[in-house]
């Protein structure tokens, strides 16, 4: 493979894609990267899905009356959703090539979308111990990531349009009581493909180069 230019980010809009696949790709690609493998950056949308990280819980599962797969994975995190209308952006990195530690990356993911949100007029924010990106408390965009030999896969999921229904069916992320919303819910009329669009944008600025 030839040697990747600076900083270079390959981008793929991966459209709606079955979960377990998907995983097994992002399993292949990390475990077959090179120090000369660009890294990549996935936009997708999965079909409904409830995935529970690691050391997840299966308790917070409250319901699942319309029997959507729970599928448990190797991420960190607890129980969320995943569904049409919710972009997720796979973040496929080799974080010492970048010099980024698995703190400041989480920060550097969740500045780029709080960053995309204010695009939109709506004003975002962390919350202390609880990963992720919050309006007014409300959750609007989960993390959650995995990293082996350095080099990162799984990523985030912004709600953008979707059914929140299933939502009402877990303990987001292990929270009890956690009100999830979506951009829609702010006025923003603009799809999953569009807002990946400007959320690339900010990711590939604030991703440093190498």
């Amino acid at each position: 493979m030839s040697e990747p230019r600076a900083g270079e980010v390959r981008v793929k809009r991966l459209g709606l894609v079955d979960y377990a696949p998907t995983l097994e790709a992002m399993r292949a690609f990390t475990a077959a990267r090179a120090a000369d493998t660009p890294d990549e950056i996935w936009l997708l949308e999965h079909p409904p899905v409830f995935t529970l990280g690691q050391a997840g819980k299966p308790e917070h599962l409250l319901a699942n009356p319309d029997g959507i797969p729970l599928v448990r994975i190797d991420r960190g995190g607890q129980i969320t959703y995943h569904g049409p209308g919710q972009l997720v952006a796979y973040l496929l990195i080799d974080l010492p090539r970048r010099r980024l530690k698995v703190r400041e990356f989480v920060h550097l993911i969740e500045a780029a979308i709080i960053a995309t949100l204010a695009d939109y007029d709506i004003e975002a924010a962390r919350k202390p111990g609880a990963p992720g990106v919050y309006v007014a408390g409300d959750k609007i965009a989960a993390l959650g990531l995995r990293v082996k030999k350095g080099c990162s896969y799984h990523g985030l999921a912004l709600n953008v349009d979707g059914d929140l229904a299933p939502f009402s069916c877990i303990n987001p992320c292990g929270y009890p009581g956690l009100k999830t919303v979506r951009m829609a819910d702010f006025g923003v009329s603009d799809g999953v493909s569009e807002v990946g669009e400007r959320l690339v944008e900010h990711l590939l600025r604030l991703l440093p180069l190498y």
